[in-house]
């Protein structure tokens, strides 16, 4: 009978605007991709499977559009986007790529840092670059231990944080000098997202200070096959060069954090692990010839070796393997000081181990010349760029070869 009193009424509005603005907060969102929040179950809630560039050819071979690569690295607009998710659907293609060594097609008058999402972002006026002194590494005097902050936020505080200092895509370059090292972090993924934003909002503040100019590649492979690592970091290392021709690349497992700022991400003259003391491992070099988590390679060295091998599914040797394939191309590991590359790993629950990761590297000698970025076979199904990083979400298709 008093039930429906005003006082009841008042208090049932209050409980009801509450739990609103809990849910808000939390950032649950069900629209496909109407904002640029990413979704902590998956981006896969926030961008639908799309046709990106134009159609691979009969023969394998990427052709048409999609052969034509930009003349300064890669804008999707707006209505590009949208174009490409409402044309989508059963009878839609995917672009698929049969990658070769040939390198001839990359543009070579790439002279400017040019990143955009709506649009290609100007170059500097000759004048003004050419006042500009060339950029000079940190001088490690000013540097040492720093401490990450390991905070879970949303990706929408991370974007506030850091967006207005990056350009779109999560790309970076000094204003006050002519940066002298363009690196591509490459970051294979799936299924971390919590380590993702952790990453992010770690990453960028440490690199903002070393003066060089950076774009951070998110490669998140399809589900339906255990996890290639190695082939996600042929992946994003070809589809880099289409945006830009870096002069490095930096191969950067997503749980790992830096733990001091002289650990510069600058290009290395041979190839450089970067990872040298993990916290989980006490802090010591597990063996010589590791070359896991984080590694820094040229690109003359990425093409000397053919890449990664594709060969290698689940946990575990893949990085041997490109020891193995460094050393025979004469190439040596270079590392910093052990007090200098230091990493703290976030916690995870530990890989499904590869089966057949020995077997494949005893056999990957015999199969370098075949075996990497000449025959890795993937599917784009969709580009998106973030304030804070560029995203790819890649169909692996090399299947697990038979020994």
């Amino acid at each position: 009978m008093y039930l429906f009193t005003k006082a009841n009424l008042i208090r049932f509005l209050a409980g009801a605007i509450c739990l609103l603005l809990v849910l808000n907060f939390v950032g649950f969102r069900t629209d496909g991709g109407s904002g640029t929040s990413l979704s902590k179950l998956s981006i896969r809630r926030v961008h639908k499977y799309a046709h990106i560039y134009g159609n691979a050819s009969s023969d394998g071979a990427v052709g048409g559009e999609a052969s034509r690569l930009p003349a300064s690295p890669l804008a999707l607009s707006k209505d590009r986007e949208r174009d490409q998710e409402l044309n989508g659907g059963p009878n839609s293609t995917i672009r698929t790529v049969i990658a070769t060594a040939n390198f001839t097609s990359i543009p070579q008058d790439l002279t400017r840092f040019l990143l955009g999402t709506k649009k290609f972002l100007p170059p500097r006026q000759k004048s003004t670059s050419a006042l500009l002194t060339n950029c000079t590494d940190p001088d490690p005097r000013d540097g040492g231990p720093i401490t990450p902050n390991t905070t879970l936020e949303s990706l929408d505080v991370i974007e506030a944080e850091l967006g207005p200092l990056l350009r779109p895509g999560g790309a970076f370059e000094p204003e006050n000098c002519n940066a002298q090292h363009h690196v591509a972090i490459v970051v294979p993924f799936r299924d971390r997202y919590a380590h993702l934003l952790v990453f992010l909002r770690n990453i960028h503040p440490f690199l903002m200070k070393q003066r060089i100019a950076y774009r951070i590649f998110i490669v998140e492979q399809t589900n339906g096959k255990p996890f290639n690592r190695a082939a996600m970091m042929n992946i994003g290392y070809l589809e880099a060069l289409k945006l830009y021709q870096w002069d490095c690349f930096i191969f950067h497992d997503v749980d790992l954090l830096p733990l001091d700022d002289r650990n510069l991400y600058n290009c290395p003259r041979q190839p450089r692990h970067m990872s040298v003391a993990i916290d989980t491992l006490n802090f010591r070099l597990p063996y010589r010839s590791i070359f896991g988590g984080v590694s820094a390679m040229t690109r003359e060295h990425f093409q000397a070796v053919n890449g990664f091998s594709n060969s290698f599914f689940g946990w575990g040797g893949e990085d041997d393997d490109m020891s193995n394939r460094l050393k025979h191309a004469n190439l040596f590991i270079s590392r910093y000081p052990v007090n200098i590359a230091r990493y703290k790993m976030l916690k995870h629950q530990k890989e499904k181990a590869n089966p057949k990761r020995y077997e494949n590297l005893q056999n990957g000698m015999s199969k370098i010349e075949q075996d990497g970025i000449n025959s890795i076979k993937y599917s784009i199904y969709s580009i998106k760029q973030f304030p804070t990083f560029t995203w790819y979400l890649a169909e692996l298709k090399n299947s697990e070869r038979k020994s």
